[in-house]
């Protein structure tokens, strides 16, 4: 069971990215017992990145995750996309300079594989085209991105994945339990493993044998999904608990104003944040939005005590 964040970009008043900011980002994930990181993903604000920027942004994230694994002594994990082009060509220089930069699987975005949203044979023949391109030692993944429109993969395309022996994480945003439970049976044994996105179902999948969580809100309250990665079967009164507030506190995740959001819950959280995104407008994060992420942050705050967290 593992839990990535996503990584959001940091950025400096003049609207170029803070790398420093993003290296304390990755040792605060690293402190609240995450396992892992997903860099350059749309959290990330990647369709707002030069690819200079996605390339840099990784290699240093990697790096510092790699640094904290040697000297912590458990594994860090980082999986990169970064691809955004509508041309595969276009896609392929893109995702080897993330991979020549660094990282633990190479995430495809399924709606860059068919941008058209033509069908599973069209989605299978381009991603067979950059397979032929990409090290074949590299672990690659599939990420459900949102944007600009959501491309849930079908049993034939995770099939396909399974026989090419090459895809080991996906990022889960189907929001469907039941729709998880089939593509947890249909992946089981072939170590490819299926996180979930979404908070108000997790607990359900994670007992359903999906493989734990990927998501926004590990950026404001980790530790909460920590816990529920270790105590959902030895705990399961006080895990029913977790999963509803999880639940409940990740309705925020279409409501407010992210990645704002939590830039401003990283200040709150001890790291000093710019309120600056290319994706939103800085105003955008008004006074109700922060009272929102205070409020949220008193809330698990006083959880993580009764969990003896702190």
């Amino acid at each position: 069971m593992e839990i990535f964040t996503t990584m959001i970009t940091p950025y400096k008043k003049d609207g170029t990215v803070d790398p420093d900011t993003a290296l304390r980002y990755v040792d605060w994930y690293y402190e609240n017992g995450l396992d892992g990181i997903f860099a350059v993903c749309q959290s990330s604000e990647i369709f707002f990145l030069s690819l200079t920027e996605r390339v840099e942004l990784n290699k240093a994230v990697y790096a510092r995750a790699k640094e904290l694994e040697k000297r912590g002594g458990r594994p860090f994990t980082v999986v990169s996309s970064g691809h955004v082009s509508d041309r595969p060509e276009d896609q392929l220089e893109e995702l080897l300079a993330v991979a020549e930069s660094g990282t633990d699987a190479l995430i495809l975005i399924t709606n860059r594989l068919d941008p058209r949203n033509e069908g599973d044979g069209v989605f299978i023949e381009n991603a067979e085209r950059l397979l032929e391109k990409l090290p074949p030692s590299l672990p690659l993944g599939l990420y459900e991105c949102p944007y600009p429109y959501k491309r849930l993969v079908t049993p034939r395309i995770l099939s396909w994945c399974v026989e090419t022996g090459r895809f080991r994480y996906m990022k889960d945003t189907s929001c469907d339990a039941r729709m998880i439970g089939e593509r947890v049976k249909l992946l089981r044994g072939s170590g490819f493993r299926l996180l979930n996105a979404n908070c108000q179902t997790l607990l359900e999948t994670m007992k359903a044998g999906a493989d734990g969580y990927c998501g926004i809100m590990c950026n404001f309250h980790p530790r909460l999904y920590a816990w529920l990665r270790d105590h959902y079967l030895d705990d399961p009164e006080r895990a029913e608990y977790v999963g509803a507030a999880l639940g409940l506190l990740g309705f925020t995740e279409g409501g407010l104003p992210y990645p704002l959001t939590a830039k401003y819950h990283m200040t709150l959280a001890g790291i000093p944040t710019e309120n600056v995104a290319r994706n939103r407008q800085g105003s955008e994060l008004g006074a109700y939005a922060k009272a929102s992420v205070e409020n949220m942050k008193l809330l698990t705050d006083r959880m993580e005590r009764e969990l003896g967290l702190r």
